[in-house]
């Protein structure tokens, strides 16, 4: 009776033509659309500890973070994760995780230029 359908969205421009098509406000498709825009980035190389940081923070604003089992256990010293979330949730955590020491902040900006390139 209401006809579900999946819409395949995969980039930041498909959203906003996906809004636009149902009649959205102009004005809103800019704040709509990055949150409808699901991405999975991996990063290599991380410190356990920064792991720890960077999954609390993704889980704070809606996002979620895989970490090897051992990362609570600190048994390696790095490893690999997997950040998953929306455009504007990604963008959130550059935000937040620029608040913490120098490492996870060049984190930070590597991600965020990765974003940029991304859109």
């Amino acid at each position: 009776m209401y006809n579900p359908t999946m819409i395949p969205i995969t980039t930041l421009d498909e959203a906003k033509k996906a809004v636009q098509d149902i009649g959205s406000d102009p004005k809103s498709i800019h704040i709509m659309a990055p949150k409808m825009v699901l991405k999975v980035i991996k990063l290599d190389d991380i410190v356990l500890q920064d792991a720890v940081i960077i999954k609390q923070d993704m889980l704070s604003i809606g996002g979620e973070v895989a970490v090897p089992k051992e990362t609570f256990e600190l048994h390696k010293e790095k490893a690999s994760i997997l950040i998953s979330g929306t455009m504007q949730q990604l963008k959130d955590l550059t935000v937040k995780l620029r608040r913490h020491y120098p490492r996870i902040q060049t984190i930070a900006n590597e991600l965020d230029h990765f974003i940029e390139e991304i859109v």
